[in-house]
This record gives C-alpha cells, sequence and structure tokens, in this order.
C-alpha cells in the first residue's frame, strides 16, 4: 500500500506542476539574457532608472545609494528613487534588459548608451548611440514590432566584434 500511494503522489502534483510552468515560462520569455552592465557590472551605466522618468531627465546614481536587480548593481540619486525602483522595478528597468532597441530591429543584441534614451508609453528605451537613436525615432512602432518579435531568441553580440551597420 505505502509504495502505490507514494506512486499516485506525482500524478497529483503535475496539475500544480504544469500552472506553475505556465506562469514561469513566459516570464522567461519575456528577458532574452543577461542585463546590459558596464564594466563595473552597473546597469545604465551607473544612472539612476528612476530619473529618466522625472522633468530633469537622468542623472548619476551614487556608489552609495544601490540595490541588486536582474544581475546588476542599480545606482540611485535618492533614497526616494531607490525605494521607488524596489517597489516597482519592472517599471523603471529599461525594455530589453538595456540593450539597443533599434539593433534588436535589426536582430542583434548590442550595448547601449544611457544618454541616448526616450519613454515610449511608459517604458524606457535605450539606443547604442545618439545618431542610432535618430534613427530609430524615424520608425518607433515599426522599430518596436520588429524588437519584440525578435527579442526573445536574439543572441548578445561579442564585446570586441564590430558593428558593421551603424
Amino acid at each position: 500500500m505505502t509504495g502505490s500511494s507514494a506512486r499516485r503522489r506525482p500524478a497529483s502534483i503535475m496539475p500544480a506542476l504544469f500552472a506553475f510552468l505556465l506562469l514561469v515560462l513566459p516570464a522567461a520569455a519575456a528577458h532574452a539574457g543577461e542585463q546590459y552592465t558596464d564594466r563595473q557590472g552597473r546597469a545604465l551605466n551607473g544612472y539612476d532608472p528612476v530619473s529618466y522618468f522625472s522633468e530633469t531627465g537622468p542623472v548619476r546614481g551614487l556608489e552609495t545609494i544601490t540595490t541588486e536587480y536582474n544581475g546588476a548593481s542599480w545606482w540611485f540619486a535618492s533614497e526616494a528613487s531607490r525605494a521607488a525602483f524596489i517597489a516597482e522595478p519592472a517599471r523603471y528597468a529599461p525594455a530589453y534588459d538595456g540593450h539597443c532597441a533599434y539593433a534588436l530591429a535589426h536582430g542583434r543584441k548590442v550595448r547601449s548608451d544611457p544618454q541616448a534614451w526616450q519613454i515610449v508609453d511608459g517604458r524606457l528605451y535605450l539606443n547604442f548611440s545618439t545618431a542610432i537613436h535618430q534613427r530609430w525615432q524615424a520608425d518607433i512602432p515599426g522599430y518596436l514590432q520588429q524588437s519584440e518579435a525578435n527579442w526573445p531568441t536574439v543572441e548578445p553580440e561579442a564585446a570586441a566584434r564590430p558593428s558593421r551597420w551603424f
């Protein structure tokens, strides 16, 4: 009897496991990899992610006000910014884990410049450079549609690989 009851237990776990996978797999697909960071492991090169959503725009964070999220160190200009980020990191973290939105539209995952940015429908998007940001602005809806389609499958470029399409 003990052996047969042990065999039934895995079957009773199956619906719960299936429900768990339905919740986890879409969330995993939302991230195609690691957060883009600078050489010091900082997201946004140390800029405060909450500041992008203010009237002043991006400001540098402080080394003394930080948190960890998505494998990166995030710096903040104030404790209030840090608290806002901790409460809703997905609201303030840049789309595509901080990689260039324009490059993703072209099927590539490359670094971004925290000074080449734009908020679109409440979401922070970054680009490789200000010149690429100008190109991206020519058709933001079209590029975002392409980026969304490419994001789950695109792989990061090797750091030393030259970019041929900029």
